[in-house]
């Protein structure tokens, strides 16, 4: 058997991906999420707190509502239904510290948890203090100019 009719066989036994369905539900999932996170938003701001104290807030629960979800074994879920409209990134991202450190827990506190904690999310945000302390110091360098 050849390569080409190896590669042939092998997409003919290969499952057809719903690529349509997989894009639908990403949108509708992706956008309950951003819904959620809107409704969570103009409730801080009902409630008068400062429309910036409520942006931080209203990421700082979208954080944590993920990491619960993550926590309860729930997040997954969606994920596997929603594909990629599980990625609106800041419940995504909190999904990635959290779930490596569920994974890994019953390799204790220090060596399970806080070493596999960040082993996704580490990069990210390294790159993110670094290129802020960077964009900080251009910033402050061309003010003072």
């Amino acid at each position: 058997m050849t390569d080409k009719e190896y590669n042939r066989l092998v997409q003919d036994m290969a499952p057809k991906s719903p690529i349509w369905k997989d894009c639908i539900n990403a949108f509708w999932v992706g956008g309950l999420i951003c819904a959620i996170a809107q409704l969570i938003l103009n409730g801080y701001l009902a409630l008068g707190i400062e429309k910036n104290d409520a942006f931080t807030a209203t990421s700082m629960s979208m954080v944590v509502l993920s990491a619960l979800l993550t926590g309860l074994s729930l997040y997954d879920d969606i994920a596997k239904f929603a594909g990629a409209g599980t990625l609106v990134p800041i419940t995504g991202f909190a999904n990635s510290v959290a779930a490596p450190a569920v994974e890994f827990k019953t390799e204790g506190f220090v060596l399970g948890v806080g070493a596999k904690m960040f082993t996704i999310a580490g990069p990210v945000i390294v790159y993110g203090t670094v290129a802020s302390v960077i964009y900080g110091v251009i910033y402050w360098i061309t003010t003072i100019l």
